[in-house]
């Protein structure tokens, strides 16, 4: 059973808000209630100081992170060891799951530049945790690694991680994908140096094209810069354009150069 005894009301509202959605079953009381039989788990605000029963594991819940506080509190009462595990089945929007032992906590789909972010929210606090990445994708999933070093990260065989998708589910199998890497043990890697090949510059190239209003692809250094995450395509189309412009402009000024200096015709 879970008990939620606190008079921080923030907290209250928020983890009992959390603990409705997800469907789980728990009560309340005042601090220094009696306590009812077949308590398990404990959610008190942090720092509240709140006399517990022995036996009974306790949570501490911050105003403004009830979600976490409601994880740890399913994992205590599933005795699920807590840590927490990032998969990441990368992409251009990585499917991203968090898991509290076995149990899946939260899931995202998100453009790759938000990966990082997400990530270092997800394991603040967190004891022992872990990131593992899919290894396809490579270009993606190089710099992934790379923005998110200050975690542990494990390289994953995503080989067979996405499952058949039925009826209903697409758009699913990104996430699907992510859940399983995070079940698999990986090889512990620090960075990913990869370079890039001619297909894999050549896609760029034509996704530029496709987002560009003059329908232009990029020159390849810029769609290096793209590969190696210096640039976004957005920006490497700026400053194609940008680029363009100036080489456009300078030719003009070459032809009037030679034009000042065409001899007059003195025919007539």
């Amino acid at each position: 059973m879970i008990v939620v005894a606190t008079e921080d009301f923030e907290v209250y509202h928020g983890v009992v808000n959390e603990l409705r959605d997800r469907g789980v079953a728990f009560t309340t009381i005042e601090p220094g209630d009696e306590w009812p039989e077949g308590a398990d788990v404990a959610v008190i605000a942090a720092g509240e100081s709140v006399e517990i029963p022995d036996g009974v594991d306790v949570v501490q819940a911050a105003p403004d992170a009830p979600r976490r506080a409601v994880e740890a509190v399913i994992s205590a009462l599933r005795g699920g060891d807590g840590r927490t595990v990032i998969g990441i089945d990368p992409g251009e929007r990585p499917g991203v799951a968090i898991l509290h032992g076995d149990m899946v906590v939260a899931a995202f789909q998100v453009p790759a530049a938000e990966v990082g972010e997400i990530v270092r929210r997800e394991v603040e606090d967190a004891v022992n945790p872990v990131v593992r990445v899919g290894d396809g994708a490579r270009l993606v999933g190089a710099r992934i690694i790379d923005d998110v070093q200050s975690v542990p990260v494990e390289l994953v065989d995503e080989t067979g991680t996405t499952p058949y998708l039925g009826s209903g589910t697409r758009g699913m199998g990104d996430v699907l994908a992510a859940v399983n890497i995070a079940r698999l043990d990986g090889e512990e890697i620090e960075s990913r140096t990869i370079e890039p090949t001619a297909g894999e510059l050549q896609k760029i190239k034509d996704r530029s094209r496709e987002e560009s209003d003059t329908n232009r692809a990029i020159s390849e250094g810029l769609a290096r810069r793209v590969a190696t995450g210096a640039l976004t395509v957005e920006e490497a189309l700026a400053e194609h354009g940008s680029d363009t412009a100036t080489d456009e402009s300078e030719g003009e000024a070459d032809d009037e150069d030679s034009s000042e200096h065409e001899p007059a015709d003195e025919s007539g």
